[in-house]
């Protein structure tokens, strides 16, 4: 077992994860990949069932400190919000890319866009 430690995309606290030096690391987004499964750092996320590991940050079973540059005085380390670590994943003996996850957006009816009015002054 080896000591990895990983960043969160968000706020930079680190969290320590001790795993197997086999795992291939793909990436760490703040956003899961579409078609991966992910586990807890406390679960069993070398078995075979899982292409990754979802954290939150500074709340879960991993070994968190702040980042490099905070003061370490502050209160607990993290923001609380979910990052995922990625492995390589292949299919059909190719590795396979991730995209994130499709997002469904609700936008409001009935409502034009907004922003500033053109320039305004003298002579116009």
């Amino acid at each position: 077992m080896v000591a990895v430690s990983y960043y969160c995309p968000r706020c930079g606290a680190v969290a320590e994860l001790d795993r197997d030096p086999y795992l291939a690391d793909k990436s760490v987004t703040p956003f899961p990949l579409g078609g991966w499964t992910y586990a807890g750092p406390g679960d069993d996320f070398e078995a075979d069932d899982y292409d990754g590991v979802k954290f939150v940050c500074g709340r879960d079973d991993a070994d968190w400190s702040h980042p490099p540059d905070a003061d370490a005085a502050a209160d607990e380390p993290g923001c609380g919000e979910p990052f995922y670590l990625n492995f390589v994943r292949y299919e059909d003996g190719e590795a396979v890319s991730g995209r994130p996850e499709s997002e469904y957006v609700r936008l409001a009816e009935g409502v034009g866009p907004g922003g500033p009015r053109g320039p305004s002054g003298p002579g116009r």
